[in-house]
């Protein structure tokens, strides 16, 4: 049988083999990859996934926080926030909060005595950012 030549179509970009430093790097990552995703599974947070709102330096941000049910919790070895449910000019976001910032134990201790709209304001960057409850006129 013979065999037709002129079909063949060389390929165009030839794929490099990775070095075995290179496929121990590629196992290493996997292999974090596979227990990050583990840690994210067994983290508890079974909450909406929803964008982030941002509390932006110099501006104040309106937003209403859904308290019918229990905040979601997040934490790590150092850190346990809390996920507010919150609408933002008509959309669906997750705050999350630190316990310790005192913004959470306000926006909490207003949720108690009824508010649900809450008007913020943000001044400062990383360690150094302070927030405050903007009260109605």
């Amino acid at each position: 049988m013979e065999q037709d030549n002129n079909n063949i179509t060389p390929p165009t970009e030839s794929t490099p083999i990775p070095t075995p430093s290179e496929a121990t790097e590629q196992a290493k990552m996997e292999n974090w990859l596979e227990e990050e995703q583990k840690n994210i599974a067994e983290s508890g947070f079974s909450g909406e996934i929803l964008p982030g709102l941002k509390l932006e330096s110099g501006k104040i941000t309106t937003f209403t926080v859904d308290f019918s049910e229990p905040f979601a919790i997040w934490t790590d070895d150092k850190v346990i926030k809390k996920i507010l449910k919150v609408e933002w000019k008509g959309e669906k976001r997750n705050l999350w909060l630190n316990v310790k910032n005192p913004l959470y134990k306000e926006i909490v201790t207003r949720g108690v005595q009824g508010q649900t709209v809450f008007k913020v304001s943000t001044v400062g960057t990383q360690a150094e950012t302070r927030y405050t409850i903007v009260e109605e006129d």
